[in-house]
């Protein structure tokens, strides 16, 4: 266009990408999964450099199970580049919403906390469900509004009703950032959710999706460093596996007490 100054734009060197990516606040296990993936892939013929940008990138999100599993299956693997791909596809393309759906069937009303990154898309096809939306993190209220928009019957909930709205639901869902040995990691206020929802004999399911279940030395080194966090200011929290029901994942629904087989192998040199 006439009288426009031309704009030049600066390719971004993969190791300013992953100190962006490593300092970003929250964000979706598949964004990040994504953006760490084409980052560390710049790095995938120096194996030194490769390991210590996955270990930068975990000390920053230690509770993303994705992102240990995207770091892990890169660093065992023959062709980091190609495995990096072949991780966004498979995250990509989680079964686990279409389970999640099916489950939802038998349901008339259910309570949720926050945005739940794989559970949201399940509701928004559900006109035939009535979704609780509990403000967790200050998410919920935006994902009851965009809910409302696709004419799915969602309220926003306060924290304080919390127990109110599970108490009118057929069932719980909460979303795993991780899964571990008899734990998972879940926004915070999943616990309180689930340990009403017991007490009354509400049924909670977890929604756990590609990469969210790690093997048992990523999981003491997740759990260890969320514990150093104030729990009181934490956005997340560990909430225990036995109250829960059901544990959705990819392949399916898993039935609890059962056992939660990892997505991918332990890797020393990560912890």
């Amino acid at each position: 266009m006439a009288g426009r100054l031309p704009v030049s734009v600066r390719p971004v060197h993969p190791m300013e990408r992953l100190r962006y990516v490593a300092g970003a606040g929250p964000l979706e296990h598949a964004v990040l999964v994504q953006e760490s993936a084409g980052s560390l892939a710049a790095l995938a013929g120096d194996a030194a450099a490769l390991l210590l940008s996955c270990k930068r990138l975990l000390q920053r999100h230690p509770s993303s199970g994705p992102l240990w599993w995207l770091c892990a299956r890169m660093l065992c693997s023959d062709d980091p580049r190609r495995e990096g791909r072949r991780c966004v596809r498979e995250l990509n393309g989680d079964e686990t919403p279409r389970h999640l759906d099916a489950e939802l069937s038998d349901a008339g009303g259910v309570t949720v906390l926050g945005w739940p990154e794989l559970a949201a898309p399940a509701l928004a096809r559900r006109g035939d469900l009535r979704v609780l939306v509990v403000d967790a993190g200050g998410e919920g209220g935006e994902l009851a509004s965009r809910l409302r928009l696709l004419d799915v019957d969602a309220v926003t909930v306060s924290d304080r009703a919390m127990s109110a709205a599970v108490l009118a639901s057929d069932a719980v869902v909460l979303e795993a950032g991780a899964v571990g040995a008899g734990a998972f990691v879940a926004v915070a206020g999943s616990r309180a959710a689930a340990a009403v929802a017991r007490h009354a004999g509400v049924p909670v399911w977890v929604v756990a999706g590609v990469g969210r279940v790690v093997p048992a030395g990523a999981w003491a080194a997740l759990a260890g460093r969320l514990a150093g966090a104030e729990p009181w200011s934490a956005h997340e929290e560990l909430v225990p596996l036995d109250l829960a029901d059901v544990v959705l994942r990819p392949a399916g629904r898993l039935a609890l007490p059962g056992r939660v087989v990892p997505d991918f192998p332990e890797v020393p040199e990560l912890l």
